[in-house]
């Protein structure tokens, strides 16, 4: 990763440009960066976490829109498709993604549909705002889990990472009963515990045995594995009840072994969780500015010119900060 001198971007027909105020570093980015995700392919502008103000409003765009500062859903899609009509643009098979299939927010500049602005709602700082695009993921995941009927009232969240927070905020939102996390960190798990779970358990054994106490043999009613490691795959499957969901959200690994005898004889659900749909989004945004979600205290915004360094630093190993973000300077 570099830090370079790329061609100004210009706004098509009613797009936008915006600056970056804070532009998170996602996991997916970081996976990217040591080569696990093919999609991501240099010369790239990543950046996807995006939250800023526009500068400019290209042909057809409302020019109300310069000098707001917004969020951004980096989901462009065609617009036309019955999945797109179906309000499900995440799932458009034409969909691009900004800071994946175009350049994105670790730049000066970043351009996007105006359809795509969410408006960051009055005193809402840009680090928070930008937490709208990780917490949108969070808040599909759970819709997708809590969609079964629940007989145990108990769930489990994988991974305490961003990803896993936000997801677990998003489940505490919508109200389910008891949650556990899994998350070897220690300091992870006790976030996890400030932002809304019921236990978080350094390892399997711990998490086996607290479930056993409380469902019996049955287990629990979901699983969220935000890691998507092949052991985390699996022990998601070992910890639902018979007919219990399994959302996958995390993409560590792409092929992962799974003993598919077990989830057809205990009707095990199992579902990939992408993206989110736009009222996802701005449902992220709301729970945000309503102080029902978030990561805690958020480190300083990094310049720009920082970013190649702190990927390295991702890249070695879990960091103390959950969340990174960087943008141009003043």
């Amino acid at each position: 990763m570099e830090v370079g001198e790329w061609a100004r971007p210009a706004p098509s027909r009613e797009w936008v440009a915006l600056r970056p105020e804070a532009a998170g570093i996602c996991g997916s980015e970081v996976e990217g960066y040591v080569g696990r995700q093919p999609n991501r392919r240099p010369p790239l502008v990543m950046g996807h976490e995006i939250a800023g103000v526009v500068v400019e409003s290209g042909p057809g765009a409302n020019a109300a829109w310069v000098g707001r500062r917004v969020a951004v859903n980096p989901i462009v899609s065609c617009g036309a498709c019955g999945l797109c009509g179906a309000g499900q643009r995440n799932l458009c098979p034409d969909r691009r993604l900004i800071g994946v299939h175009d350049p994105g927010g670790f730049a000066e500049l970043v351009v996007a549909p105006q359809a795509n602005l969410v408006p960051l709602p009055e005193g809402m700082g840009a680090r928070t705002g930008a937490l709208a695009e990780p917490l949108a993921n969070g808040v599909h995941a759970a819709g997708l889990a809590l969609a079964g009927r629940p007989v145990t009232g108990v769930g489990v969240v994988i991974g305490a990472g961003a990803i896993g927070l936000l997801a677990l905020q998003a489940v505490r939102a919508a109200g389910h009963a008891r949650l556990h996390v899994l998350e070897p960190d220690l300091a992870r798990r006790g976030l996890a515990a400030t932002l809304g779970a019921d236990a978080a358990h350094a390892n399997p054994i711990e998490l086996g045995e607290a479930l056993r106490r409380e469902t019996g043999r049955l287990g629990a009613d979901f699983a969220i594995d935000a890691v998507g490691r092949e052991q985390t795959r699996q022990l998601a499957i070992a910890t639902v009840r018979p007919g219990g969901r399994v959302v996958l959200l995390g993409l560590h690994d792409d092929v992962t072994r799974l003993g598919v005898h077990d989830v057809v004889r205990r009707e095990v659900l199992l579902t990939g969780s992408y993206a989110y749909t736009d009222e996802e989004f701005e449902r992220a945004l709301a729970l945000l500015a309503q102080g029902r979600a978030g990561l805690g205290e958020l480190p300083a915004v990094e310049p720009l010119e920082a970013a190649p360094a702190l990927f390295e630093r991702l890249a070695a190993g879990p960091a103390a900060e959950v969340k990174l973000f960087v943008a141009p300077r003043d």
